[in-house]
């Protein structure tokens, strides 16, 4: 009898211990938001490496209709995920994720060559900070919608990467309509949540100055790349690095 006794209450202690045991912490889901003239595909391979290390990922398909069209198409998506969520915004993508200061979900933010704008500033103010880049020259407006040329595309937008991949974007790209470079910022996220920021050293999209002004401004953790415009397309494996660490950081 006093043997079984012991038996029972040493398998009962087992089986309290178990949950512990098998406990797993959950990784944060990554949501990439991409900028204009671009689509949610131009993360893929990020997208791949993130779900073979065991990531679930999603990627926003931004109308760049408005800036509040496009934070709602980002709130759906985050609206789908279950526990922790890591922004990640290339260029406009930047203005858009920085929206979201009061969405306890997003735990971390990381800026790909992006806007991080301060409240009350817009594309137009941030760039009024620094000199021109080339980009505005290949502008081809249309109804109200700013397109990128294909030459605008292979000079100032993506030219370190080849020409397949060049045209790719130009076939792909979404305008934007031509109100958002005015439209302003509210009150961003990157003042309370922990942001990193990808500089492109390159960048004839985006001042290299202004993005490396927003990023000391913001505080994030910064690295520079000697890159254009897009960086996850030339770097893949340094922004993926980025969004890792990102994800594992002890919130």
């Amino acid at each position: 009898m006093k043997i079984y006794i012991s038996l029972l209450v040493l398998a009962l202690m087992v089986g309290m211990r178990t949950p512990a045991q098998t406990k797993t912490i959950r990784k944060p889901t990554i949501v990439f938001v991409h900028g204009i003239w671009a689509d949610g595909s131009s993360f893929a391979k990020q997208i791949k490496a993130l779900h073979a290390s065991g990531y679930d990922v999603k990627s926003v398909q931004n109308p760049i209709t408005s800036l509040s069209d496009d934070v709602v198409a980002t709130q759906r998506i985050i609206d789908q995920i279950e526990g922790p969520v890591i922004l990640v915004g290339h260029s406009w993508g930047g203005f858009v994720i920085s929206q979201f200061s009061q969405e306890s979900k997003v735990e971390g933010l990381v800026y790909i060559a992006a806007f991080a704008p301060e409240m009350g500033e817009s594309v137009a103010s941030l760039n009024e900070k620094v000199s021109n880049t080339t980009l505005s020259k290949y502008f081809i407006v249309q109804n109200s919608f700013v397109y990128l040329s294909e030459q605008g595309v292979k000079t100032a937008f993506a030219p370190d990467l080849d020409a397949k991949d060049q045209a790719l974007i130009y076939a792909t790209q979404t305008p934007a309509a031509q109100h958002i470079f005015s439209e302003r910022s509210k009150d961003p996220a990157w003042k309370n949540k922990p942001t990193w920021y990808i500089v492109a050293k390159n960048d004839k999209a985006i001042n290299p100055d202004l993005e490396r002004f927003m990023a000391k401004r913001s505080k994030g953790k910064t690295i520079e790349i000697s890159s254009s415009h897009v960086i996850m397309n030339s770097h893949p494996k340094e922004v993926l690095q980025v969004i890792k660490d990102a994800a594992n950081y002890k919130y």
